[in-house]
């Protein structure tokens, strides 16, 4: 059994993820723009890697200077050159790393702007469909292991695949044999790293996808704690989480044991590698093809690969990790944006008003289930209709299709000759639950109409009766509101909303109980801003007072999901129906002053 709104693992159908080329390609894309800072950044680092490896040389040349008993003089030189490649390499190091660096920001901001505005452009039945678990996951684990490799992964990662390559550079410069015995290890370390790759990169895949079920059930879980507790399926809903979070860790500890293999396997190839540089040196020392200090700074070129060597493959846990993570967040990028229909009429004012029309419309959430029967309504051009029923009628999901949210299971819904669609800025919907933006109230209100002037917000919040608490505010329109700002009420957030909307300008609007969450002080207040924000627009409202449906030009009664009744508040009174029933249980439960 599941709890209302909630869906089983096989209802889901996860957000995509992209395929290892697309994502390649996708990082080539978004460095293309950057590849100055890219050259500058990668030439500095090569600059400093070579400056770094005269360190070596310049050791073995001391070493000669004592073996051969010369003046202590001679080590000045080396000595001074020495505190000079320390501070050359220190200095371009330093530029080099934070030029990287800065490219992986920069990159790593445009791919979270691409991911945001494609993830607010998906269809709400899209996401519903995901989980909220999933899109949630890929926002803030997925980012955030992505953004830790681009701020620590990234340079080190290309600082250390430089020294690899420029130090075995440096080891065939003092003689090819040394560079052949440093090879010795390459076998083992690229038999591991392949290895590793095969097994890493779908357990972490793996390991994402678990990530993003187990909260998807603890949002469920916690979201509908109410009716699990009222069917009692707290034992089940326990049992859910349990599972999903061993699965989690099951993955966790598999990456674990992989790494700690993967460790074991390292050692192996430095201690070969190593024991093939010294037996080198010691056999060219012996034969005079070499000096002391030439086989020292062999043996010393190969220690120092142990550090960048490692740290590559080390990161390569990071990296891989990454490139999960990278390629669930290119998977919604590449999610095709939804084609907003045409359509002929005005767009962005009232004046143009179109009607509204539902035909045989039938929409479930899951398969079987219906909400709505074939539902069949007009709503005439500047009419406004007043959706009532009780709970679980489908008065929301009505709405929902007609704010071009869901498109119907069956029939069609046409505004103005087309299909609604929620981005097209033709029908407008507030609902009960309004979020109030963190920042200046007047960005806030601005989201609706970026280019409006103050005189423009300020008529909007006068016309819904908030421009006085808007002005009272402690620096007026300017007071930072939402979250760690000026806390609003929740009738003020709701006439802040309508506000928006009146700055939006669309020539249909939807109020799903948009001023349900208001007291009895400030109901009355709320309805007249309604009042004000729906003249002149065709309106459907889901009205959660009576009192808006005895004010609208017609009310439409839904029941089981299909329309029982339609007509005026008045001759609904008269048939003595469904409404009726419903009108005089609520105007009987209201004080004398609270009825219209």
């Amino acid at each position: 059994m599941t709890t209302e709104g909630e869906q089983t693992d096989s209802e889901r159908a996860l957000l995509p993820t992209a395929s290892p080329a697309r994502t390649r390609a996708a990082v080539r894309e978004l460095l293309c723009p950057h590849r100055g800072l890219a050259a500058a950044g990668f030439g500095l680092m090569v600059l400093a890697t070579s400056v770094g490896l005269l360190t070596q040389p310049l050791l073995g040349h001391i070493v000669d200077v004592v073996t051969e008993r010369r003046s202590p003089d001679a080590l000045t030189l080396p000595v001074v050159a020495l505190a000079g490649v320390a501070v050359v390499q220190g200095v371009t190091t330093a530029l080099g790393m934070s030029l990287v660096s800065r490219l992986g920001e920069t990159v790593l901001a445009r791919l979270r702007e691409l991911f945001v505005e494609r993830a607010l452009s998906l269809p709400l039945k899209r996401l519903e469909k995901a989980g909220s678990g999933d899109l949630n996951a890929r926002v803030t684990r997925d980012v955030s292991r992505v953004a830790d490799a681009v701020r620590g992964a990234l340079p080190e990662l290309a600082r250390s695949a430089l020294s690899i390559v420029l130090t075995l550079g440096a080891l065939a410069l003092l003689d090819w044999r040394f560079l052949l015995a440093a090879l010795v290890a390459v076998p083992v370390q690229a038999h591991t790293a392949r290895w590793y790759v095969r097994n890493a990169v779908p357990l972490y895949a793996k390991e994402r996808i678990a990530t993003g079920a187990q909260q998807q059930q603890l949002l469920d879980t916690i979201g509908g704690a109410r009716t699990v507790r009222a069917y009692g399926l707290q034992a089940d809903h326990t049992r859910r989480v349990t599972e999903r979070s061993r699965a989690s860790v099951e993955l966790t500890m598999r990456g674990v044991r992989l790494v700690l293999r993967f460790y074991g396997r390292l050692h192996i190839a430095e201690y070969a590698g190593l024991t093939a540089v010294l037996v080198t040196g010691f056999l060219l020392v012996r034969s005079g093809s070499a000096s002391v200090g030439t086989a020292t700074a062999a043996a010393l070129y190969f220690h120092s690969l142990f550090g960048p060597v490692n740290t590559a493959l080390v990161l390569l846990d990071d990296a891989q990790s990454a490139t999960a993570g990278l390629a669930r967040l290119v998977g919604v990028v590449d999610e095709p944006a939804p084609a907003a229909p045409a359509y002929t009429g005005d767009r962005t004012t009232a004046a143009g008003a179109p009607s509204v029309t539902l035909t045989a419309v039938s929409h479930a959430y899951v398969p079987g289930r219906p909400v709505l029967h074939g539902v069949d309504l007009e709503i005439r051009p500047k009419e406004r209709v007043a959706l009532v029923g009780t709970t679980g009628a489908g008065k929301t999901t009505l709405a929902k299709l007609v704010a071009g949210l869901h498109r119907p299971e069956e029939g069609r819904v046409d505004v103005g000759g087309a299909e609604p669609d929620e981005s097209d800025g033709l029908v407008g919907l507030v609902t009960q639950e309004v979020h109030v933006f963190a920042g200046p109230l007047v960005d806030d209100l601005r989201l609706a109409r970026p280019a409006a002037d103050h005189e423009e917000l300020r008529e909007a919040l006068a016309t819904v009766g908030a421009l006085g608490w808007a002005e009272a505010l402690p620096e007026g329109l300017d007071t930072v509101v939402g979250d760690g700002g000026h806390r609003l009420t929740a009738d003020r957030a709701q006439q802040l909303a309508l506000a928006r909307l009146l700055l939006a300008d669309p020539p249909v609007v939807v109020l799903d109980e948009a001023t349900a969450e208001a007291g009895s002080s400030g109901a009355r207040q709320l309805d007249e801003a309604a009042e004000q924000a729906l003249r002149g627009r065709t309106a459907l409202v889901v009205a959660h007072r009576l009192s808006q449906a005895a004010a609208a030009d017609r009310v439409v009664v839904l029941s089981d999901g299909r329309v029982v009744e339609s007509g005026t508040h008045d001759e609904l009174l008269t048939a003595g129906g469904p409404y009726a029933a419903l009108w005089h249980a609520w105007s009987g439960s209201r004080s004398s002053g609270d009825r219209p």
